[in-house]
């Protein structure tokens, strides 16, 4: 803790590290996400640790003095001495790193980053949300000496270590591996401990929240700023308020368990083809996750990726769980209720289709769904999400309780018989293997 403030383990920082050593300023690092996930908190740890010094421009508040300085760069001397006169820090040559915070607010800062790395006295980092990074960034040239870097909300093992626990997730991994059961006492001990990731979910300030108060009202509040600051953005997208709307609707449309999110419904009398690229700047501001339908589904799926048939969910499962009652008060969500006392009812899954997708999404998988139309061709059987790996796909079915059926499961894999590797079926039980299918309690998604 500095200054009040909790700072968190994230495994950013390795991969900020690898780019300092490898890299060696050939590049400057852009960390690209979503606001409010800790991008500028761990650019300044960074700096503060692995340089002798480093100067933080915060374009969200900098002075309009600094904001002219990158107008003109023709001469750098002038620039990198204003600089450190401003903000009466001494860079040094190669041990220093200048942090270009909310980049996406001073477009030439971003577009002075060619000269900046050529020049190579020092390092640089940016950082940038997507929806502003690419609607600002049109009039400029865009450097190419760019190394870019995805963050995410915190995973669920940086939430383990956020808790304080550094021991479960390389058990739950050994296990995993052994393919071997933890035993019933353990499970409900880690099914407790996940249930309370699905609710507060991994954006820092709600993590915080609940460290600093143990109160869940607390941590709501925290969430909803968030989603205020979120739609806010999405005006930058449409300010129509579509993709306002789009959001918002996320845990309505997967309620319906319907074969894909049904435009209508969100905004009326509005059809998917014309929001295809609301949607597009959505997924690319990584506020949301899209699952995509894989038509033809194999080992290339982005091939058969159909645009006009997509689920949406939210980027954290924090958020969603408030985003499901965000028009009503704490005491009237349900989810909070039930699921610290695990009795999410089966109406209710669609929360942890939500998280299994976060889960996901946070080890770099893109998404893909598939459905099976029944043979009279009113229903469908659905496998929620594949995965790719060694030319073949693995088919994924998520229960957020029972497993006795699992018929899309078996559908999905005697049509494509040929090309499936494994056959996973994420549940709330112990791990096990029967008939070829891999039973995986949800904690363990993170290692598929």
């Amino acid at each position: 803790m500095k200054d009040g403030v909790i700072y968190f383990k994230r495994k950013m920082y390795d991969t900020m590290r690898k780019w300092k050593s490898e890299r060696n300023g050939d590049t400057a690092l852009l960390i690209q996400g979503a606001r409010r996930i800790g991008k500028s908190t761990i650019a300044e740890e960074f700096a503060r640790h692995e340089y002798k010094s480093y100067i933080l421009i915060d374009f969200s508040k900098v002075s309009q003095e600094v904001s002219e300085l990158f107008d003109d760069i023709s001469d750098l001397n002038y620039l990198f001495i204003r600089l450190q006169f401003i903000y009466q820090v001494q860079l040094y040559e190669r041990e220093s790193v200048i942090i270009l915070d909310e980049v996406q607010l001073q477009p030439k800062a971003r577009q002075a980053v060619k000269h900046l790395v050529k020049d190579h006295r020092y390092d640089y980092i940016e950082t940038g949300s997507l929806i502003s990074v690419r609607s600002r960034s049109r009039d400029i040239l865009i450097p190419s000496e760019e190394t870019k870097v995805n963050m995410y909300p915190m995973d669920y093992e940086e939430f383990r270590w956020a808790m304080g626990d550094t021991v479960t997730i390389p058990l739950l991994r050994t296990a995993f591996d052994s393919k071997k059961p933890v035993g019933d006492a353990v499970h409900r001990k880690l099914m407790r401990d996940f249930r309370l990731y699905m609710l507060v979910g991994g954006m820092p300030q709600a993590v915080a929240a609940y460290i600093k108060t143990n109160n869940f009202t607390a941590v709501d509040q925290a969430k909803r700023d968030i989603i205020q600051l979120y739609e806010e953005d999405f005006a930058k997208i449409d300010d129509n308020g579509k993709a306002k709307a789009m959001y918002d609707a996320i845990p309505a449309q997967l309620s319906r368990n319907a074969v894909r999110y049904q435009v209508g419904n969100a905004i009326p009398d509005e059809r998917v083809e014309r929001v295809i690229n609301i949607v597009k700047e959505m997924e690319d501001s990584m506020t949301v996750n899209i699952a995509y339908h894989s038509d033809d589904p194999n080992a290339g799926l982005a091939l058969t990726m159909n645009q006009q048939c997509f689920k949406m969910y939210a980027s954290d499962t924090g958020l969603f769980v408030t985003l499901a009652f965000k028009d009503s008060d704490i005491t009237e969500n349900v989810i909070y209720d039930k699921l610290l006392n695990d009795k999410l009812s089966t109406n209710l899954g669609y929360v942890y289709e939500n998280v299994i997708a976060q889960m996901l999404r946070a080890t770099g998988k893109n998404l893909f769904y598939h459905t099976i139309p029944f043979a009279e061709g009113k229903k469908y059987y659905e496998v929620d999400f594949i995965i790719p790996g060694k030319h073949k796909i693995s088919p994924v079915e998520v229960k957020s309780s029972g497993y006795k059926a699992h018929k899309s499961l078996d559908e999905f894999c005697e049509k494509y018989s040929e090309r499936i590797m494994n056959k996973y079926l994420i549940y709330t039980k112990d791990y096990k293997r029967e008939n070829g299918i891999e039973y995986i309690p949800v904690y363990m998604t993170l290692f598929l």
